[in-house]
């Protein structure tokens, strides 16, 4: 497992001559920051302040892991612990609706993006990320497991019905919401926003990244430093809440 992570540090050390002997060799012989160092001057040399890609990705991860958390929890403690006309229906839509690959839903997700008005803007990436449809079969299969006994006595003991979800239920469920929010963060953390957003001063930090990259076999060096500086925020996002993760795989599929 962690033999890629390995390979990417030591790619971001490597001089160009070691970038492309053939077999490639895991460890770098002759160290160097020249990979960083021109990653940082044509940094300078981009087109908007580096600080502005990076603060649109920010807002993004943050904003729809945020907004994700929130609507999947919700719409989740619906589901598992109340009994309304159409529910299992609802479930079954949502179960189906995960077979569906992100390049199938791509043309359908940029009509209705455009028929709202909300293209060349960040919403059309952080809204449609609060109805991933994982994040909610994960929660409710999470929150099957909370016995209802539980939430009853807190109600005969006069707790509302949010005070029941936001006070028991949450933090009965804490490792299914951690996963979530790592799974969320990850997935925008490395959103371009390319089929959405074409203004320059509103596009994010992979985006730019890219470019910056695309200049070809000269630019190995660089490509090779931005993988690692990409890599490292989801990694150590993981890294801090692994044992939940771990948890949550191994009892999302089970049900009280």
């Amino acid at each position: 497992m962690s033999l890629p992570l390995v390979y990417t540090v030591s790619n971001a050390f490597k001089p160009l001559s070691e970038l492309f002997i053939f077999p490639p060799r895991l460890w770098v012989r002759n160290p160097t920051f020249d990979n960083f160092r021109d990653l940082f001057v044509l940094m300078a040399r981009s087109r908007m302040p580096f600080s502005r890609y990076l603060f649109n990705t920010i807002f993004i991860s943050v904003a729809g892991t945020a907004g994700h958390v929130i609507m999947a929890s919700l719409a989740a403690y619906a589901l598992s612990k109340h009994d309304f006309p159409g529910r299992q229906l609802m479930f079954n839509v949502v179960v189906l609706s995960l077979m569906f690959a992100p390049q199938v839903t791509a043309i359908p997700n940029y009509l209705i993006m455009s028929k709202l008005g909300w293209v060349d803007s960040h919403a059309a990436i952080i809204v449609p990320a609060w109805a991933s449809s994982l994040g909610l079969y994960l929660m409710k299969q999470f929150m099957d497991q909370v016995p209802d006994s539980l939430l009853d006595a807190a109600r005969i003991d006069g707790a509302s019905e949010f005070r029941v979800f936001w006070q028991i239920v949450l933090p009965t469920v804490k490792p299914a919401w951690l996963t979530l929010i790592i799974l969320s963060f990850q997935s925008l953390w490395g959103e371009t926003g390319g089929r959405f957003i074409y203004s320059e001063q509103l596009k994010t930090l992979p985006y730019a990244m890219s470019q910056m990259v695309s200049g070809g076999i000269a630019r190995a060096g660089v490509g090779a430093a931005v993988g690692l500086l990409m890599m490292i925020v989801p990694i150590t996002v993981f890294l801090i809440n692994q044992s939940n993760v771990v948890e949550t795989m191994s009892t999302s599929g089970m049900t009280g």
